[in-house]
Parts: structure tokens; C-alpha cells; sequence
């Protein structure tokens, strides 16, 4: 245990070497004042899914129907809870939309803080989306974006509780509550084969997500062009961390949902073939009686 101790301490003494002094309103707040229990979820998180992978590798796949209908109906309902809080605590404090400092809104801002701490603590909750995964077998799910997204977001959103928990850190959260509250609904209705016919609007997910990055790369921009006392560190490493996630969701986007190129010329079926609809017989056989009409 001193030896745990001994190097919490210096992780805690290297990160305020690095950031500076942290922000006193937050202190003694649940997680906040060691490093150490973030970092430690992180590597069991992703110890979890290697370790998940193989131990589920020759077991079927778990349903989990009823799990995950709680879960995303709880996600929901807390990213609901944010949005609105977020939203109201903002209007209370009067911030400014293009510029908000860290200390002028007085008890706005620790309300403001308050709800960010669920947003940090949410992205812990949220580990449960590859845990989830990880035991249905969805391996295709589990990608780099995946992974590095909620791996990062996590011990990202420590620091801006430890140094930057209100003013200008608003925007980005309001934004993903609200993206989070269609994405979990879309989630939890998923696991119903009933509701699929009516979810046709996953694309039209990512392409809000990827909007919601833009947006807040030219809200955190938009300090830098007219400053207002927020860390100007923490803007420019936010934007950077932000154009990141644009990218890998780029191209996520376009590796998902790009056109496929459609064959406008069929071949002439060999002589002495029989044709039936237009296909050879000995094409109907090899597709196994199944023809994808959209390739015609």
C-alpha cells in the first residue's frame, strides 16, 4: 500500500507540475483528488475486453435483452437529466456564448460544475457499451474509434473537472447530451428485431455527431479569437482532441455508408444456357437461388 501511495502521489505531484494548481471549488469532490482510480478503470477497461474476447471466443453470444433495455433507458434519462441542467445552470449564470470564464458566475458555475461531474462520471458508465459487446460477440463493434473514444473521453473529462470544470466547458457536454439521448434510444430500440424496420436514422446519427464535433471546435475556437481569462492551453488542446474524433468519424462515416458501385452491364449467359429473368440458370445456382436485385 505505500508503494501504491508513494506513486499516486507522484502521478498527482507531476500532473499539477504540468497543469498548474488545480481548481479549489472541486476538492474532495468523489474521484477527483487522485489520478490514480481513473487510470486504474482505464486499464481494467481495456484488460476487460482482451480478457472478454478470449473467454467468450468458443461460448455463444449472451443476449442480455432485458440488461441492455435498462441500460440505454438509464443512459438516456441521465443524458436527459445533464441537458436540461446544463442548459438551465448556463442561462442562471449568464454565460456567453462565444467566451465564459472560470469564475464569473459564482454559485452558477459550481452548478455548472456539479453537472459535469456527471458527465465525467458517465463516461465510466459508458465503458458498459464495449462490456456489452464484448459478451454478445459483436467484435465488429469493438473498433479503434470505439475503444480510443471512451477510453480517452474518461481521463480527458478528469482533468477538465480538476482545472477547467465550468465556464467554457459547458458547450461541448450540452451538445453530447443531447446526441446521447438520441443515440441511446436508438440503442435500447435496437434490441427489439420488431423496432428495426423503423431505424433507418443511424446514418443521420453520425452525421449529427460529426456536426456536434464541428461545432464545438468553433465554439472552443471562438475564445481564442475573442479571449476571455479561459486557459488558453486547454482551448488549443480541445480543438486538437476534437479534430481527431472528425477524423477517425470521417471516416468511419464514409467506410460505413458509402455507395457501393452498381453493375450496369450484366454478361451474355453462355449458349445452350437456360435464362430465367434475365440470369443464367448456372448464376441462380451459384448465388444460391438468392439475387440481389440492387445490383442489377
Amino acid at each position: 500500500m505505500e508503494h501504491l501511495k508513494a506513486f499516486d502521489d507522484e502521478i498527482n505531484a507531476f500532473l499539477d507540475n504540468m497543469f498548474g494548481p488545480r481548481d479549489a471549488r472541486v476538492r474532495g469532490w468523489f474521484m477527483l483528488d487522485s489520478y490514480l482510480p481513473t487510470f486504474l478503470l482505464t486499464v481494467l477497461y481495456l484488460l476487460s475486453i482482451w480478457l472478454g474476447n478470449k473467454y467468450m471466443k468458443n461460448r455463444p453470444a449472451l443476449p442480455l435483452r432485458g440488461v441492455l433495455t435498462l441500460y440505454n433507458l438509464g443512459i438516456t434519462l441521465l443524458s436527459a437529466y445533464m441537458l436540461v441542467e446544463l442548459i438551465l445552470s448556463s442561462w442562471e449564470g449568464g454565460y456567453n456564448l462565444q467566451c465564459q470564464a472560470l469564475t464569473s458566475a459564482g454559485e452558477a458555475d459550481i452548478r455548472v460544475a456539479r453537472v459535469l461531474w456527471w458527465y465525467y462520471f458517465s463516461k465510466l458508465i459508458e465503458f458498459l457499451d464495449t462490456i456489452f459487446f464484448v459478451l454478445r460477440k459483436k467484435t465488429s463493434q469493438i473498433t479503434f474509434l470505439h475503444v480510443y473514444h471512451h477510453a480517452s473521453m474518461f481521463n480527458i473529462w478528469w482533468c477538465v473537472l480538476n482545472w477547467i470544470p465550468c465556464g467554457q466547458s459547458f458547450f461541448g457536454p450540452t451538445l453530447n447530451s443531447f446526441i446521447h439521448i438520441l443515440m441511446y434510444s436508438y440503442y435500447g430500440l435496437s434490441v427489439f428485431p420488431s423496432m428495426h424496420k423503423y431505424l433507418w436514422w443511424k446514418k443521420y446519427l453520425t452525421q449529427a455527431q460529426l456536426v456536434q464535433f464541428v461545432l464545438t471546435i468553433t465554439h472552443t475556437m471562438s475564445a481564442v479569437v475573442r479571449p476571455c481569462g479561459f486557459p488558453l492551453g486547454c482551448l488549443i488542446f480541445q480543438s486538437s482532441y476534437m479534430l481527431t474524433l472528425v477524423i477517425l468519424f470521417l471516416n468511419f462515416y464514409v467506410q460505413t455508408y458509402r455507395k457501393k458501385p452498381v453493375k450496369k452491364d450484366m454478361e451474355e449467359p453462355p449458349a445452350g444456357k437456360e435464362v430465367k429473368n434475365g440470369f443464367s440458370k448456372a448464376y441462380l445456382t451459384a448465388t444460391n437461388g438468392v439475387i440481389n436485385k440492387k445490383a442489377q
